[in-house]
Formats: structure tokens, C-alpha cells, sequence
């Protein structure tokens, strides 16, 4: 895979739109026909916009300026919150304080993690299971923690009605997910992107190249674009340009090993060469941490053998955790 910064730019028209509003439907046939479409877009390039999702705009610009409003904050300030003082993953994470591409410089962004709230007595808490634990919030921005426990709330509501999308995708039940669904983990990701400073480390990305870990991401963006997704029909990178007011969708590792691959987990990477700070929101369903992950047998042609070993979801994202943090 060639490992240059440039990306071809394709016309959004060829690129997969999924309108979900059928989910929403009474009618089996209008959620029927999401999952047909749904179909057609996770085995053409494993990564496609969605629109008419229900989630607020005036809500996601209250995201986008208590994000930007954040990263804005003095150095000391954000290094109050730094997510290794939290047990559960939450709070900032320092610029260059990740590295997703084996091999490659650390990323050029930093970031803040949120989750659902779980207090200390919390017996998952209590358990040691990973992720699970309080958030830290900044008392400088005293509307941030009000915005963004509203957009986990419709976000957590909206992943659950993709994986009933997902699942008639599939032929399969639409509740086939729910135990996956049930006390679902997630986590809303802020990031910010510093312009890619011309003198930068030689394969240094603002995001380097790299899967996701869990279910479905739903990602919005600011209006800077940077996004790259790999395409295997013509062997290179194109740009996923933001489009107003839709998510752009990436089905993650966890997807893949459920589909032994039909639905691929597709690589991406971001370099945000627009000269401009770049914001974006990335949205990781991860579901249920004890659910168990393995080839759903209707997935497998005649024949054919699983690819991975069942898991759980947390087994498989520490695991996933520790490959990225392990400097």
C-alpha cells in the first residue's frame, strides 16, 4: 500500500449515500430496503455516508464549538484532565499521544474521550472492566458536559438503529445485535488536528494509517476535509470529503470477524493539509463488553473456515488499546 500523502479526490456521486430515515419506519419493507442499500455499501468500498439520521445539526455545531473551545484551552489547563489520570480512558489525550500506524511517528493530534458514566460502586467498576469508569470534564467550559452527555445519548440511539440496519444487511434478524446493543459501551471522540507543519516527520500523519477497533464509526467533520480511506478497486487513496449534515460511516474490526471479512474493516488515515485547525467527531460503538464476537455461521460460503477466533468485545479491544499505546 503506497504510503504517500496524496489522495485522488472522487466525485461524492461515487461514493456510497445510505439514506436511514427507514429505520425509523413502522413498515418492515422500509427497513428492509435500508438494509438492501446498506448492503450494496459495505461491499463496495466499506465506507459510505448517511443521511437523513435524526440527530439535531444545532446540536452537533454545539459539539463542534465546545470542542474547539476546549483544545483552545492553556497547555496546564488541559493537562488538569489528562485522560492517564482516569482508570476508565476519559479526559484529554496529548498531542502526539498516540501512534495508530505500526512503524510511523506519532499523530499530529490531540484529543478528549467521553463515555457513559459509570461511578466508583459501579460493580463493572468495581470488576476492573476495562474502559468502564467516570468522566473527567473541564471546569472551565461549563456547558461542555451538558453537550456532549446529550450527543452520546442520541448517538448511542442512533448506533443501535445501524446495527438493525446491519443485521438486514445481512439477512439476518433485525434484533440478531440486541444482546450486542444492550448496555452498549461507546465512546464520543473530540479531535484536533494542527495544521500538518511542513517540515514534518518523514511519514508523520495527522492520523496514520489504521482500522477501527469495535462496531460501526459514525465520524462527522468540520468543513476542512483531510479524511483518506484506502479503495481497493482502484489500488489507492481517495478522500472522503465532508458532506453537510451527514455521518460518514466505518465498519470496524469487530464487523469484519463477525462477516470473516465480507464486510471489510477499512484502512483510513488522516493528513489535514488544509492550512486551517482541523475538528472532527468520531463516534466508536463498541456494545457490549461481554458479548461474544465470532463468524456468523450464515457468512461463511460452503466449506469455508472462520478466519478468527471468537472473543469477547473487551477482550478484543484491549488488545487493540494496547497495540496503539504501547509507547
Amino acid at each position: 500500500m503506497p504510503s504517500a500523502l496524496e489522495a485522488a479526490r472522487v466525485s461524492a456521486a461515487s461514493l456510497p449515500i445510505v439514506d436511514i430515515s427507514g429505520l425509523s419506519s413502522r413498515n418492515p419493507a422500509d427497513r428492509q430496503k435500508v438494509g438492501t442499500h446498506s448492503r450494496a455499501a459495505c461491499l463496495d468500498k466499506g465506507f459510505f455516508y448517511v443521511t437523513n439520521h435524526g440527530v439535531s445539526e444545532a446540536l452537533v455545531g454545539d459539539v463542534f464549538r465546545e470542542a474547539a473551545g476546549f483544545f483552545a484551552l492553556p497547555a496546564a489547563q488541559k493537562a488538569e484532565i489528562d485522560k492517564a489520570k482516569s482508570r476508565g480512558n476519559r479526559g484529554y489525550e496529548p498531542l502526539q499521544g498516540q501512534t495508530l500506524e505500526p512503524g510511523a511517528p506519532p499523530d499530529l493530534k490531540e484529543g478528549y474521550y467521553i463515555g457513559p458514566e459509570h461511578g466508583a460502586d459501579d460493580p463493572r467498576v468495581v470488576a476492573g472492566t476495562f474502559n468502564h469508569g467516570a468522566n473527567q470534564w473541564p471546569a472551565q467550559r461549563p456547558n461542555f458536559r451538558p453537550v456532549m452527555m446529550a450527543y452520546l445519548e442520541v448517538m448511542l440511539d442512533l448506533a443501535a438503529r445501524m446495527m438493525h440496519g446491519i443485521a438486514l444487511s445481512l439477512e439476518l434478524p433485525e434484533n440478531y445485535f440486541a444482546h450486542y446493543c444492550s448496555d452498549a459501551m461507546a465512546m464520543v471522540r473530540l479531535l484536533h488536528y494542527p495544521p500538518h507543519p511542513a517540515h514534518a516527520m518523514p511519514g508523520q500523519k495527522g492520523a496514520g494509517e489504521h482500522t477501527d477497533f469495535g462496531g460501526p464509526t459514525l465520524l462527522r467533520q468540520d468543513d476542512n476535509g483531510g479524511l483518506q480511506v484506502w479503495d481497493h478497486a482502484s489500488d489507492a487513496w481517495i478522500h472522503a470529503d465532508p458532506m453537510p449534515a451527514s455521518f460518514v460511516v466505518n465498519l470496524g474490526d469487530m464487523i469484519a470477524r463477525w462477516t470473516n471479512n465480507r464486510y471489510r474493516s477499512t484502512v483510513h488515515r488522516v493528513i489535514n493539509s488544509s492550512g486551517r485547525e482541523r475538528y472532527s467527531v468520531p463516534f466508536f460503538y463498541h456494545g457490549n463488553y461481554a458479548h461474544k464476537v465470532e463468524c456468523i455461521p450464515t457468512c461463511l460460503a460452503p466449506g469455508e473456515t472462520p478466519q478468527y477466533p471468537p472473543t469477547t468485545v473487551e477482550a478484543h479491544l484491549r488488545e487493540m488499546f494496547r497495540r496503539t499505546y504501547k509507547g
